[in-house]
Order: structure tokens, then C-alpha cells, then sequence
């Protein structure tokens, strides 16, 4: 069953052993256990609805908890402590276009905010309801997940938008075909979910992000029906495509998907290798991109988060052995890991393993096999669960994510790191922070970040630790030049930042684009945009 207040399937439970906890401890100090709220506790605060009554509408209160928050720092204060300020009055599970558009009907009739609502796992506030005399109702598109098309001579597949990633996955596999679409978040998310936020997943080396999978699809909106037919390629105008990409439901529920397939690969190796610190790794990477390689993953880590991967690893004499073997190559403190990843031919994946294994060998890089690109790829969905773990011993973790190019990766990754070390220490507290590149283009990459600190015992002095950290940081991406996210969308968290990107006029032609679309208002208001 769902977690109610964390993240997952109630039934995962991620160990960490009496080492990490140690680990922990020297780094930023001992965990104060926190003291969460239960879940009658916390039923016990869900207002009365104020909905008007419809069949396809459900008030029950357990539901609303569950569709109250997404999975962002703040969502999770909020739901461990009990303090919800704001819960749907409803939710509503259509099952077909004919729904959805009998519910925004309702909507505008009723004068009530609809939220759409995929898999719940947005981190940075998308569906969270705004406090207001307006009712408010949550549309779940988890019913919507049906396999409505596909064409194996043009490699497209047509799914109702709220089909969940492991669905999806298994519904083309018995076709032969894969969408390669794989989100950390990849277990719980959905199409329409990964389309709204602009997504990318971890394979985005070989088969892109979401924008070059989605071929187009069917968008309900208040003033009626958004059809965008699926072309090879255009020249007819602006591609309305990109006014769904990131839209984050204020222009209306985007309800099917026409997506782009790949066959499913016939060979997928990961493999790592270890480099004297993060520069040789960069110029690694860079050096394999302009080389024209076909892989399917580069993903490289700082050196703290190296020191960090292999502290969680367990197996301590393994571990040990492993650094001994590394500092007889000269690889010690600084030593940063590169994770490779390969699909395809098989005899492509020989090749272009070769050719990527030269350029490392070239530069200093000590190719340790297939272990940890495997323990990897197992447990790569299992990572997030670690986030339960970790707040149950007092801890807070929290990422960050931007993009920019080669020349100035470094100094993000440096700028970055050091906001939030700054910010924290004037509450007299340690963070510890790791970053990883986790997309990599040849003009540049983007830079993933993750930083773990001590809970307060107070719920407000947690609150303003995280908000002086996200500020500051975002501060420094934004004064740089980054983009304020590369994947995890604007929601709420990243709004105060966007019109530094996208200029007064950028952000004027948005709000105009919203409000044709949603004359009224009713569409997911106080995301994206004002």
C-alpha cells in the first residue's frame, strides 16, 4: 500500500547499517528522532467539503489526505507533522475523455479549481491546492491508463495519460518495444505526469527526453478540445506541442499521448570506472560525446558523492579492497565515478564500449567492471526510500537540479555547494551535499545536487533551514546563467525564479497563453505562474 506521509510502497523498507548511521553522525551530527503525527491524528484535521455533489466525486477524507501533497522538502514537513493548511474538497477518477470533460464542465459551472493529478511524486509543489474560498477538486487520471494504439511500422504508441510507468513499460514489452523513459521517479509517475513537467529520464543519452518522445495527443481544456496530430516533422508554424510540454495542467488535462518507441535493445551493460577527481571525469565525458559514441547513460559523481556512494554501499571488506586497488593507481580523496551505460546491437555495445573504455584509459580513468553499473541499474527506483529511512533518524534530504554549459559546469557545481553550506551554517548547523551530472549533451550537462542536514525539533526552524538553503542555491543558479530546472518543472518552489529565465516578456506571452486557454481560471491556479 501507498505511503501516506513519505515516499512508495509502504512494504520497502531501505536498511542502513550501524556504519552509516556513524557516517551520518561525523558529517552533520546525531539525528534528532522526530515526533510524526499518525494518520487518525491527522484525519481527524480534514476539513468538511465544500463541493457541490457529483457522481464521479469522492469526499471521502483518507482519499483527500492521500491527494494533499506531492513529495517535495515542504510537502513532507507538512504531512509528518500534521500541520495542512489545505486539502482538496474532492477527487474525482474519470475514466475517458467524455469524464474529464463532464468534470472541468462541472468546474467551471461550480466555480471550483481543479487539480490534475498523475502519480503524486512532484517535488517541487505542482499539486499541492492553494489555500482559498474557492473549493477545490483533484482529478486522478490513474484509471485513464489504457494502451489505445500502436503502430509497429512507425514505432508509435497511443496510451490514455494516466497509465504509470511499469504499465506502460510492460504494455509496449509485449510488443517488442520500449519508450526508454525512466524517471527516478519511474515506479509511480505517469505519461501525462512526465509530458506536464517537461521530464527526463536516466537513459535520456539514447532516447531523449520527454519532448522528443511525445509526438503529440489530446488535451482537455475549459474552452474545449486541444487535438495535436503526430507528424514525422513540420514546418507548419510553432509546433503546439510545446505549449503542453511543461504546462503543469493550467492550460487544461492533457487526457492521451502519442509517443515515439524504440525496439527493446538487445544487449544493456553499465559499467564504472574511477577517475583522480572531477575534472578528468568531465573531460571523459566530453571527450566521449564528441567522439559521436551510442550510449545510452553517462552519469558522473563528484567526489563527495563517490566518498558517499561507497560509505552506503555496505560490504565494508569489498569496499576496502576496492580502495586499495585504487590507491596502488594514484586514486585516493579526490577520486570521482563514472557510470557508463550501453544498449543496443550487441555488436554496437562491443564497440562503443571500446571506443568510450579508450578515452577513459586515456585519461587516468580504472575501469572496475560491471559491479557497480549493476547494483546500480537494481537499484536505482530503490534509491528514494532511503529518503523514509533517513527522516525516521532525523535527517532531511532534499536535491536541486539546473543545467548550463561545459564551461561553466564546474563553477555551478562549486557556486551551488557552497550557497547552501553558507546558508546553513548561519542556523550553526553542517550540511552534507553531493552532486552527480546526471544529462549530458555535447554543449553541456546538467548538474544534480542532493544535500542531507539535521532535523529541528521545532517544524518552523526545519522549515526555514531548507528555504534559506533552497534560496540561496537557486540564487546562485539563476546568477550563473542555469536554467532553474532541468527536469523537476517550476510548480510552486521554482516560480519566485522563472521570469529570471524567461524575461518579462517570456513570462507575459505564459500567463497570456494560460489565460486563453482557462479564461476563468479554474486550472491548476498559483503554479507556473501567477
Amino acid at each position: 500500500m501507498r505511503r501516506w506521509n513519505g515516499w512508495g510502497d509502504d512494504s520497502v523498507v531501505y536498511s542502513v547499517p550501524p556504519s552509516t548511521i556513524s557516517f551520518l553522525d561525523r558529517l552533520v551530527g546525531s539525528g534528532h528522532q522526530p515526533k510524526d503525527m499518525s494518520l487518525h491524528e491527522v484525519l481527524d484535521r480534514v476539513p468538511k467539503s465544500r463541493l457541490p455533489k457529483h457522481s464521479m466525486v469522492s469526499t471521502d477524507p483518507l482519499i483527500r489526505l492521500y491527494h494533499a501533497r506531492g513529495q517535495s522538502f515542504p510537502n513532507w514537513v507538512d504531512l509528518r507533522t500534521g500541520q495542512i493548511n489545505s486539502f482538496p474538497d474532492g477527487v474525482a477518477y474519470p475514466m475517458s475523455n467524455e469524464d474529464v470533460t463532464n468534470l472541468i464542465q462541472y468546474a467551471r459551472r461550480a466555480d471550483i479549481h481543479l487539480i490534475p493529478y498523475g502519480g503524486g511524486t512532484s517535488v517541487v509543489g505542482h499539486i499541492d491546492p492553494i489555500k482559498s474560498k474557492t473549493p477545490i477538486l483533484t482529478i486522478d487520471m490513474s484509471r485513464m491508463n489504457c494502451l489505445l494504439d500502436i503502430d509497429s511500422q512507425s514505432m508509435l504508441a497511443t496510451f490514455q495519460a494516466g497509465v504509470s510507468g511499469p504499465d506502460l513499460e510492460s504494455q509496449l514489452r509485449a510488443h517488442g518495444f520500449t519508450l526508454g523513459h525512466f524517471p527516478q521517479s519511474f515506479e509511480h509517475s505517469t505519461l501525462g505526469g512526465w509530458v506536464a513537467t517537461r521530464s527526463s529520464g536516466q537513459q535520456s543519452l539514447r532516447y531523449g527526453r520527454i519532448e522528443k518522445l511525445f509526438a503529440g495527443g489530446r488535451l482537455e481544456t475549459p474552452l474545449g478540445e486541444l487535438k495535436l496530430a503526430s507528424f514525422p516533422a513540420s514546418a507548419a508554424g510553432p509546433d503546439l506541442r510545446e505549449m503542453v510540454l511543461g504546462s503543469e495542467g493550467r492550460l487544461g488535462i492533457l487526457t492521451e499521448a502519442c509517443i515515439r518507441l524504440s525496439p527493446i535493445p538487445e544487449r544493456e551493460e553499465f559499467h564504472a570506472v574511477f577517475f583522480p577527481d572531477f575534472h578528468h571525469g568531465i573531460e571523459a565525458v566530453r571527450q566521449i560525446l564528441s567522439a559521436g559514441l551510442s550510449l545510452c547513460m553517462l552519469r558522473l559523481s563528484t567526489s563527495n558523492e563517490t566518498v558517499t556512494t561507497l560509505a552506503l554501499a555496505g560490504h565494508e571488506n569489498l569496499i576496502g579492497a576496492l580502495e586499495r586497488l585504487l590507491a596502488l593507481r594514484g586514486l585516493r580523496e579526490e577520486k570521482c565515478l563514472l557510470l557508463l551505460g550501453f544498449s543496443g546491437k550487441s555488436i554496437l555495445v562491443r564497440t562503443n564500449r571500446s571506443e568510450a573504455l579508450n578515452i577513459t584509459a586515456k585519461l587516468s580513468g580504472v575501469h572496475v567492471g560491471k559491479t557497480f553499473g549493476e547494483q546500480w541499474h537494481k537499484n536505482r527506483f530503490r534509491t528514494p526510500y532511503l529518503r523514509n529511512t533517513l527522516w525516521e533518524l532525523g535527517y532531511g534530504v532534499d536535491t536541486l537540479e539546473t543545467a548550463t554549459d561545459w564551461g561553466n559546469t564546474p563553477k555551478m557545481v562549486d557556486q551551488i555547494e557552497t550557497a547552501l553550506r553558507t546558508s546553513i551554517s548561519d542556523f550553526g548547523e553542517r550540511v552534507h551535499i553531493f552532486t552527480h551530472l546526471s544529462h549530458v549533451y555535447p554543449y553541456g550537462s546538467s548538474v544534480y545536487t542532493t544535500y542531507l542536514f539535521r532535523l529541528a525539533v521545532d517544524r518552523e526552524e526545519t522549515l526555514s533551514r531548507w528555504r534559506g538553503m533552497k534560496s540561496a542555491a537557486s540564487q546562485a543558479i539563476t546568477a550563473l546563467g542555469g536554467t532553474i530546472s532541468h527536469q523537476h518543472g517550476v510548480g510552486m518552489d521554482h516560480m519566485p525564479y522563472l521570469s529570471a529565465e524567461k524575461g518579462v516578456l517570456g513570462m507575459a506571452a505564459i500567463s497570456t497563453l494560460c489565460h486563453l486557454f482557462d479564461p476563468k481560471g479554474i486550472m491548476n491556479p498559483g503554479k507556473l505562474v501567477e
